[in-house]
């Protein structure tokens, strides 16, 4: 029975990492092994942040409301609160977009929020 060479699969795995390594600085785009590691951590940089997009997405758009209340005299989270009691359902996203865009409209959205509070504004 022939013995069997494993050149061909090893230089094949070889060659899917360094292609994927391409653009990588120094010798973790032309070496396998460096290649290989920093192959393995990009992965996990971008499973991680893929996650962290999330949040920091999340805390811009709070950021832009909250500069759109204190531009008409009310903080965010009361804000936020007077929306809640007040039935409005509108995500933060769109409210941000509002505040940028709209100013008018979203003037409207926290006199109605200050309104059911109680709150002169």
């Amino acid at each position: 029975m022939a013995r069997v060479k494993r050149g061909t699969l090893v230089k094949k795995r070889h060659k899917k990492i360094l292609d994927a390594a391409s653009g990588y600085f120094g010798g973790k785009s032309v070496l396998f092994k460096t290649a290989n590691e920093q192959f393995m951590k990009s992965g996990n940089y971008a499973y991680r942040d893929r996650r962290n997009k999330k949040r920091m997405f999340r805390r811009l758009w709070i950021t832009r409301i909250s500069a759109g209340c204190r531009a008409n005299g009310l903080t965010y989270n009361r804000f936020i609160e007077g929306l809640n009691k007040s039935d409005i359902v509108i995500d933060r996203k769109v409210l941000s977009e509002l505040a940028i865009s709209e100013p008018a409209t979203f003037s409207q959205l926290v006199a109605k929020a200050a309104s059911t509070l109680g709150i002169a504004v």
